[in-house]
């Protein structure tokens, strides 16, 4: 590769690390095509994941905006040259794609291409994708800024080895971006399952002393009517316990929206909705927030959920407080409540308890930090700091 600035090892390295550093498969998918179409100096690059009905279930592009994208229209299906590369396993390069026999041809709205370079990223036998690139950028003269897209530039063998080094290391990270993800659907169905006991315990006890209560009230009405009453206003509490056990489960249960809503709207709405079902009254708020990385606000989320559910069941308090800010490149949690706390001195008697473990594994598992402030009768704040992308 000598005719390649001195940068491009670098460059190469660059990219082999930020696909490493992915491990959500949409992030990993996203970086690569970037990756490739900025190594190779092309100006379209996408990846197509297939399904197993004659199309892709994910496609990834860059160098098309999003009006572009959408009215495209469709994925596209495995035909043409897109189903030889998932077919045949084998790499394409053409001087000019619109001339190749099995074209045929484009979408309205799609951009015109020529020049084209695409392979398969494999693990093993199994194909895990294509990736594609087209209109290579022809370099300016030493001291020009910039390059220039043109019919008269080509894809090399040397661009085609690189993307195969490229490819190679994709396989990798997309097979280790599906495996976390599995583990993380093991993960949520164990929470799942555990939530369901717990919600099963606690609403169980709930209903049998209310069930007791009630009985007890209808022996006393006729021979003690003033206890009956007192016995009555203990079954409307235990009804509204059993009611707030329920509606927080609801929501802890609920799948998060985070793909389609993200951070804020998600963690906004189920603040919402347990604020209207607890007599505390729960606040939000999120001045200057961005978006994270989907690893980061999938934690964020997590604990905030375990943090709320612990100032609502436990610490007594009238208000819950949460806030969202930013932190460099990253983003801060912050949970506060005003109710009993404890002693910190105690927490690692009380940290499994109140979900501390969890919390702290979650945050640990994102290259965060959380910090826990509490004492007997000052209430409870839960801090949590996370990177950037």
């Amino acid at each position: 590769m000598s005719h390649r600035p001195s940068s491009g090892l670098a460059a190469v390295s660059s990219a082999l690390l930020a696909m490493s550093r992915q491990m959500e498969v949409r992030d990993v998918l996203k970086t690569i095509v970037t990756s490739a179409r900025e190594l190779l100096d092309a100006e379209y690059a996408a990846l197509g994941v297939p399904d197993d009905h004659g199309g892709f279930a994910q496609f990834v592009v860059d160098g098309v905006s999003d009006e572009q994208w959408r009215a495209i229209g469709p994925l596209p299906r495995q035909h043409g040259i897109l189903a030889a590369m998932l077919h045949k396993a084998e790499p394409e390069r053409l001087a000019d794609v619109r001339e190749d026999p099995r074209f045929e041809g484009w979408p309205a709205a799609h951009p015109d291409m020529s020049d084209f370079l695409g392979l398969p990223i494999r693990d093993g036998d199994e194909i895990l994708g294509a990736l594609f690139l087209a209109n290579k950028r022809c370099p300016k003269p030493w001291g020009s800024p910039g390059t220039e897209s043109g019919e008269g530039c080509r894809f090399t063998a040397e661009d085609e080895e690189l993307l195969t080094i490229l490819a190679q290391h994709a396989a990798i990270a997309l097979t280790n971006a599906r495996l976390y993800e599995r583990s993380r659907e093991l993960t949520i169905a164990e929470e799942r399952s555990r939530l369901a006991h717990e919600l099963h315990d606690a609403v169980s006890q709930k209903l049998f002393s209310l069930r007791l209560t009630a009985q007890a009230a209808a022996a006393l009405v006729d021979r003690d009517p003033a206890r009956a009453k007192g016995e009555l206003q203990q079954v409307a509490e235990l009804a509204a316990e059993a009611a707030d056990e329920l509606r927080a489960a609801v929501v802890e249960l609920r799948p998060a929206a985070l793909d389609e809503d993200g951070l804020v709207h998600t963690l906004r709405t189920q603040i919402q909705v347990l604020d209207r079902a607890h007599s505390a009254r729960v606040t939000f708020a999120s001045p200057g927030i961005r978006a994270l990385p989907a690893a980061q606000e999938e934690a964020v989320l997590r604990v905030a959920q375990e943090a709320l559910h612990n100032a609502l069941r436990h610490s007594g308090g009238a208000l819950v407080s949460v806030t969202l800010t930013r932190s460099g490149q990253g983003a801060r949690l912050t949970v506060t409540d005003d109710g009993k706390g404890f002693d910190p001195k105690t927490v690692r008697r009380a940290g499994r308890h109140l979900g501390l473990v969890s919390m702290r594994d979650r945050t640990g598992g994102v290259g965060g930090r959380l910090t826990v402030t509490s004492a007997p009768g000052r209430g409870t704040t839960i801090e949590m700091e996370v990177p950037g992308g």
